[in-house]
Parts: structure tokens; sequence; C-alpha cells
């Protein structure tokens, strides 16, 4: 019985090592994939997917839509794509823009571990409230949230708590388009990058 006990736990560390060692892979897979691949969307295709994004979000959250308006920039990831078991990973591209304009193309990978299964796809768009925020994006070799500027995650009621006063600081998130089942959807700890995709 005890030689089956020690069995059974090597097995299972046996399992967990690997799990990370695949996690670790996937995490450089999705970080370091070459700013030019064949994976990526079109600059095309990303601002199309932008434009109906955003035209369904204001549609659906008009708090969304007021503050958009007082946003230095806004970088809108139209579609992420989350999968996962035990390890999971999520990367999708979208784009900076000011004044209605896209002026930078970003990439948003993370890589989680912890109880998930299934995949997922979402969106979401952060709005950047002031210079110095908006800064810290466009001057670093990589961001990652939840270090650096604060970013708060907006449901639909947040207009009836939040003054223009309190909204002119910091990034706020929407999080939209949640299609396919799997627990654990967030935004911290996912690494914004800036891409060149193809025309």
């Amino acid at each position: 019985m005890r030689n089956i006990k020690i069995e059974n736990e090597t097995k299972v560390i046996s399992y967990r090592i690997t799990q990370i060692f695949l996690g670790i892979i996937l995490f450089f897979i999705l970080i370091f994939i070459p700013n030019r691949s064949s994976f990526a969307a079109s600059a095309s295709e990303i601002n199309s997917k932008v434009d109906v994004a955003l035209q369904t979000l204001y549609k659906n959250s008009p708090g969304a839509s007021t503050l958009a308006k007082e946003a230095k920039a806004i970088l809108v990831f139209p579609d992420i794509v989350k999968a996962g078991l035990i390890v999971g990973g999520q990367l999708g591209d979208g784009a900076l823009r000011k004044n209605g304009k896209t002026v930078a193309y970003y990439r948003s990978a993370a890589v989680s571990y912890g109880l998930q299964a299934g995949v997922q796809s979402f969106g979401y768009v952060l709005f950047f409230m002031d210079e110095s925020s908006l800064q810290y994006l466009e001057k670093s070799k990589g961001w990652e949230i939840g270090v650096g500027p604060s970013v708060v995650v907006l449901d639909e009621g947040f207009g009836k708590k939040m003054s223009s006063t309190t909204l002119r600081k910091g990034v706020y998130a929407f999080i939209f388009d949640q299609k396919g089942l799997m627990a654990g959807l967030g935004l911290e700890g996912s690494k914004i990058t800036r891409i060149t995709p193809d025309n």
C-alpha cells in the first residue's frame, strides 16, 4: 500500500512539473511572437474589428461613450481568445486611438494557472484619462497590467458612482462580448506590447 501511495504521489508531482513546463513554453510563445508574423491580424483587420467593437460598446454602455470623450486615448482589444486546462493563455491584437484615429498597434498576452478549463473570447477597452498614464504605455517596452498605472475595471453602472473629477486620472477598463465558458477571466497580469502589423 505504501509503494502504491508513493507511486501516486510521484505521478502527481510529475504531472504538476509537466504543467508548469508547458506553461512556461506557452508564456514565451505568447510574449515573444515576432511583431510581424503569420499569426497576427493585419492593420486593416484590427481597425475594422475595433470600429465594430466600439460601436457595440457605446450602444450597450452609454457610460463608456461618455468616458471616451474625456479620455486622452483609448486602447481597444476587440478579440482576445483565452484557452486553457489548468494552464491557460490569452492573446489578441488591438489599436490605440487618439481623437478617433489609430496611432499605434498593440498585442495583449497573458498566461495563468489554476482551476480553469475551456475556451473563451472577449474584448476589452482601456481608457487613459491622463497624459502620465498614456506616456507610461507609449514609453514602456511592455506594460504588465497591475504594474505601473492603476487600472479600474468598470461595469455598466459605474456612471452613477463616479464624477467627472474622479475620472480625470488613471486607466479605466471595460470588458465586453464575453463568449464561452471559463472561470477566472481578468486583465491583471496581461502584458501589452507594441507591434507593427502588415497593412
